[in-house]
């Protein structure tokens, strides 16, 4: 059907814009008069209208390249474009607000001019759906403002998006972000200014070092001539990281030392089962459900290659049925052959699950059981069962993809799809078919058996019931209706502290005022509940109920009415996270009962336990004394507390979602499952009939989800990505489109684009130099690109500080009631250097030195430190070096990589290169400090940053770990930097359109300086990623002998004053260059001869050839080679611009390829005409 022409009038006093994803301004000005304009689906009409399809790669790329409304450019920011269906644009649109749906006014109750808004929008909208080629429509006049929540309804209802933006109105066929910069006309723009004579210092030093480059290349082209004439091969990495296979042993003589060890570890079984320890052994295991499906279980295990195994709470297939397998292989004389793995989602559970298994072997630790987990192991030469995270087994894949001489891989505690085992899946189901001897038994503690099964392709499952005696369940009703606990407005705050009282009416307050998520969820579930069974007292507490509260007061309460009134046993209470365990805990050990060591033992469990912390938890406490656990959600399978008999739940876990729209991930509490629950509850009923308390009515329950979103759909994906590569699985997309549950493609885009731009894939999604040496890092690409980076600018050890300290939680610890002395205390680390980081160093420095006077304790005390988690950081750090000396980037002597550990400014250009694209803008106001990013605008920084306390922060940008947003966006460990650390160490740089004009990010950063400024700039980061390019292909290679060029970089990033300012606009007018580095212009003949002459190579010569177009080519020749510049107007021009391509190859910035050997093909060229010159360069 023809589409007619659409007539809009454009008012003098307004802007409208029906445009594509890149949105175009009509200004006022240039309407004197009421106009009008035409619009349709032709091309040849006018220009209001961009033609861009969904699958233009401008829709893949992830930055913003338009600056101003004012202005177009060719690329366009990360918004991709999917269909949705009207059905789900309600939905959309919902999540994307903060505000609740807006109801439709009746007509009557508006006025006309809302009404004549309205339709008019309603035809705009309806051409808008029509045509295919338009993807937005953006609107700046006040009246639809006005009207926006009437057009946003109206929006809804005909399937599209809608979002106000400051003083703009968008409508759109594709989820909005919640911030467009783009559309931000208040989006800072950095003018730099370096001071004169510094900038003379840094262009001296960089003179020196490019002249020193180019005579070293004219040098070596005896040798490189030599060498080609031998061996016509391009130096590259071809072979970095391959794998030599050792020689084998004569197999004869290897197959009956297996056939004996074999022998042997069956007598050494025999003769512990046939020992009083054994038999005992033997009685209690046989005890457990899984010894009745023994036999059947290595019956299938035998006849599939693929096993799906679920088993109930306390079934003990964790335990028993890797031994099963390992009895009967030693049985059958095959012991020395078997070798099978098991992998467990945390460190805890692998240790204390192997432990038990080797108790109930009779063996020691390390003989034929073992564990190995990311910061210790401990494996036997005769370990044949190996627990280890999943995170172990997917770093052996890297050098050993077909797992040879494994025969089992039993993947446990599949059911709580996290994203290492979902991944994990993908690689086991592609390797099969290449190893049909290869056993898969997955392991599940829910019954959601059969969706693993048909990823298997119908793999055959089986299940095995628990064993656990009866747990009654409470929930919140049955709790205040037992206990007589009164809920008000008042006592369900969950932070205590000087300010009680003060928070306590500032939560009750926000609670009135607002929903949050968690709340919103169970809303519907409770207005439905019925509570006419309950007395009118538990009535109006459960009126009360505050869901986003974990009630750190009930649980008290809940806490004493158990220890006073109960049997004995052990409790075990569910919290959140970290953070609200020691909240807990500090409340319950001020209470005059529960802080009563002779009566109740309070201990925490957590993921990043030590060993000897673990064992307190399975200990039993002396007579009389009760036994409470607070844990997090590991607790729920991870690890059996044998001697529980009572839960209490508080329904909730800290939980990561990752907004892919936005590019965000949040961390909240969520409502856990009914599957989580479930699992919660059966903790209490392993020794004797159980009470579990639910601290949420029973309608809530029933509005639980089934089981949790997996991780793969709730997180970012970069580091997922980077090893997808790294395993040479193939295009990234493609592999996690066979997922067990995709991810989100615009989660993968965003991943890859990432991953790009740090630098570890190239433009084909190829893995880089440096993704090489950051796939074998076992940490975040970002901080594994801190650690690479630390280690060639010589300031590894505080940076190994950094990483680590970044790894695990903050050791900083922040006691509510003296919060603000331990602030001061973290501010006086910082030391006025603006940086969370440099404040984490000297904590760890001071640790260290009070270590060694045996003072660490006292030091920790005084300072607010977590002497557990520095010692966490110790070992890691200790790690990182070792893996770091693995790929040759240091080498025995730490010393050689410290040369400038002390210099503060290098320490922040290394962390802004691993923290980059964490990047903030920094805008010093009045009264407060502006903050924007990318993504999302306007952004917080967390309290405890050492740099939110500060009134003032005299850099212009800050580099932060990580964003999460709760209620809005916080960043997190922040380090402030000047314009030079970010233009050197952060991304690439692009120059814009005006002379000074350099961009990164796509054109979001966007930098106005003098033109002799931005070449220098220019020139230094090119030479930077050179030395980093020279130094990750050849380790040996000696970063100070660009000496010059390192001196260069030191002193500009350290003479940054940051006396530049911030503008809306390009206020900068382009000037003529004076000085500088300049490899082309003016100079460029006058740099060639010298150049030459310092290399004693002759004068060069040239040749000039007028072209038919009365321009004139030129060529210059010196020692063989001929370079040929541009068509010019003039003799004297065309001389210059073919000077100015020989330096430019000198200099090793040709327009080619930079992964070509310049001189080799340049030699072979010349060979054919010039092989009889001689280069011996004098």
């Amino acid at each position: 059907m023809p589409l007619t022409p659409m007539r809009i009038r454009v008012p003098y006093s307004g802007i409208f814009r029906l445009a594509t994803r890149r949105p175009i301004l009509i200004p006022p000005t240039r309407f004197s008069r009421p106009s009008t304009f035409t619009s349709t689906s032709t091309p040849t009409t006018t220009n209001l209208r961009l033609r861009l399809s969904s699958s233009s790669p401008a829709f893949r790329h992830k930055t913003l390249a338009v600056p101003f409304l004012h202005q177009q450019s060719s690329t366009y920011g990360r918004f991709a474009f999917r269909d949705v269906s009207s059905d789900d644009s309600d939905l959309e649109i919902a999540s994307s607000h903060s505000h609740a749906r807006p109801q439709p006014q009746p007509q009557q109750q508006l006025g006309d001019s809302t009404l004549e808004n309205i339709d008019a929008w309603r035809w705009k909208l309806t051409m808008l759906l029509r045509n295919k080629d338009e993807q937005e429509v953006v609107s700046n006049e006040k009246k639809d403002r006005r009207d926006f929540l009437q057009l946003e309804t109206l929006a809804t209802r005909m399937g599209l998006y809608s979002r106000q933006y400051a003083k703009l109105v968008v409508f759109s066929k594709a989820p909005l972000p919640n911030y467009r910069p783009d559309l931000d006309d208040k989006r800072p723009l950095r003018e730099v200014t370096i001071p004169y004579g510094v900038h003379r210092e840094v262009d001296t030093h960089l003179l020196a070092h490019l002249s020193h480059k180019a005579t070293n290349r004219l040098g070596s082209l005896d040798d490189s001539l030599h060498r080609s004439s031998n061996d016509g091969s391009i130096p590259g990495d071809k072979g970095i990281f391959e794998h030599v296979e050792p020689m084998s042993h004569n197999s004869v003589v290897k197959e009956k030392i297996l056939q004996r060890r074999g022998l042997q570890m069956r007598q050494q079984q025999q003769g512990w089962q046939e020992s009083p320890e054994g038999i005992k052994m033997l009685e209690f295991r046989s005890s457990l459900p899984a010894f009745k499906e023994k036999d059947a279980f290595l019956k299938v295990v035998s006849e599939n290659q693929v096993i799906v195994v679920s088993g109930e709470t306390g079934c003990g297939k964790t335990t028993q049925l890797p031994q099963y397998i390992l009895e009967s292989e030693i049985e059958a004389a095959r012991g020395a052959l078997c070798n099978i793995i098991c992998t467990q989602p945390r460190r805890i559970s692998a240790i204390s699950v192997s432990e038990r298994v080797a108790a109930e072997r009779g063996e020691k630790l390390g003989e034929s059981v073992g564990y190995k987990v990311r910061l210790e192991g401990m494996k036997g030469r005769d370990t044949r069962l190996l627990f280890c995270t999943t995170g172990v087994l997917l770093r052996r894949l890297l050098v050993d993809r077909s797992l040879k001489g494994v025969t089992h891989v039993i993947v446990d505690e599949i059911h709580e799809r996290g994203m290492n085992e979902d991944f994990l899946l993908i690689v086991l189901k592609d390797l099969l078919p290449r190893r049909p001897d290869l056993r898969l038994i997955l392991m599940s503690a829910t019954l959601n058996a059969e969706l693993f099964s048909s990823y298997f392709d119908g793999a055959p499952t089986m299940h095995i019931p628990g064993f656990t005696f009866p747990v009654r369940a409470h929930f919140l009703e049955d709790i205040l209706e037992r206990t007589g606990y009164c809920l008000t407005p008042y006592n369900q705050i969950d932070d205590y502290g000087k300010d009680k009282t003060w928070k306590m009416q500032k939560q009750a307050q926000s609670f009135k005022k607002r929903k949050s998520q968690i709340a919103s969820a169970v809303e519907d579930a409770l207005e439905v509940a019925d509570f006419k069974g309950y007395s009118l007292r538990t009535q109006e507490s459960l009126s009360c109920w505050n869901p986003d509260s974990i009630g750190f007061n009930l649980i008290e309460h809940v806490l004493c009415h158990i220890v006073k009134n109960e049997r004995a046993g052990a409790v075990l209470v569910f919290m959140t996270g970290w953070d609200d365990i020691n909240s807990l805990m500090d409340q319950l050990q001020a209470h005059p009962l529960l802080g009563d060591h002779r009566r109740v033992l309070l201990l925490a469990c957590h993921g990043s336990m030590s060993s000897s912390e673990q064992k307190l938890i399975f200990e039993h406490p002396e007579g009389g004394v009760r036994k409470i656990v607070l844990a997090t959600n590991m607790a729920e399978t991870s690890i059996t507390i044998n001697d529980v008999v009572f839960v209490v739940d508080c329904g909730k876990a800290k939980e990561t979602s990752y907004d892919a729209l936005n590019n965000t991930p949040c961390l909240l509490p969520a409502w856990i499952s009914k599957a989580a629950a479930r699992q919660r509850k059966g903790r209490a009923g392993r020794v004797q009939p159980g009470e579990c308390y639910h601290l949420y009515p029973r309608r809530v329950y029933d509005a639980f989800a089934d089981y949790q979103l997996p991780e793969l759909l709730r997180t970012p994906l970069q580091s997922l990505c980077l090893q997808i590569k790294s395993l040479q699985l193939g295009s990234i997309s493609e592999f996690l489109s066979s997922a067990l549950q995709p991810p989100e493609p615009l989660s993968v885009q965003n991943a890859v684009e990432y991953l790009k731009i740090i630098g570890a894939l190239d433009e084909n999604e190829n893995l880089t130099v440096l993704g090489r040496k950051l796939s074998v890092l076992p940490v975040e690409p970002k901080l594994g690109k801190m650690l690479i980076l630390g280690a060639i600018f010589d300031c590894l050890d505080p940076i190994l500080t950094v990483v680590a300290g970044l790894s695990v939680r903050d050791p900083f610890v922040m006691p509510a009631d003296k919060k603000g002395l331990a602030e001061s205390v973290k501010a006086q680390f910082a030391a006025r250097d603006y940086s969370d980081h440099l404040a984490l160093v000297r904590a760890y420095d001071g640790w260290k030195d009070a270590e060694a006077q045996k003072a660490g304790y006292e030091y920790c005390w005084r300072n607010f430190l977590s002497s557990q988690t520095l010692r966490a950081i110790e070992s890691l750090r200790k790690q990182f070096f070792h893996l770091l000396k693995d790929i040759g980037l240091v080498g025995n002597n730490s010393e050689t990589n410290n040369k400038w550990r002390n210099e503060v400014h290098m320490l922040r250009a290394v962390i802004c290169a691993g923290l980059f694209p964490g990047i903030s803008s920094v805008v010093n106001k009045e009264k407060s400090i502006a903050l924007k990013t990318m993504e999302d605008g306007q952004v917080l920084l967390y309290a405890n940053s050492v740099n939110a306390a500060v009134p003032k922060i005299p850099y212009p940008w800050l580099v932060f770990n990580e964003k999460v947003k709760v209620n809005t966006v916080f960043l997190r460990d922040s380090t402030a930097i000047s314009d030079s650390m970010l233009l050197l160490f952060g991304g690439n740089i692009s120059k814009g359109g005006l002379d000074g004009h350099l961009k990164m990010l796509g054109g979001y950063l966007e930098f106005f300086m003098k033109p002799e400024l931005a070449k220098t700039y220019s020139t230094l980061k090119r030479e930077l990623e050179e030395l980093i390019q020279k130094k990750l292909l050849d380790p040996m290679f000696d970063t100070q002998s660009q000496n010059e060029l390192l001196s260069a970089v030191r002193l500009l990033v350290s003479e940054d004053h940051c006396d530049g300012r911030f503008v809306y606009g390009p206020q900068i007018k382009a000037t003529n260059s004076k000085s500088g580095v300049e490899v082309e212009g003016d100079n460029s003949k006058n740099q060639l001869q010298t150049f030459l002459n310092r290399a004693r190579h002759g004068l060069p010569t040239y040749k000039t050839q007028q072209l038919r177009n009365n321009q004139f080519r030129s060529t210059v020749i010196f020692n063989g080679l001929d370079f040929v510049g541009q068509p010019c107007n003039s003799k004297k021009l065309a001389e210059k611009s073919a000077a100015a391509e020989a330096m430019l190859w000198l200099k090793g910035d040709s327009h080619s390829s930079g992964d070509i050997d310049h001189a080799s093909v340049l030699l072979k060229k010349s060979n054919k005409n010039s092989r009889k010159k001689s280069f011996s360069g004098s």
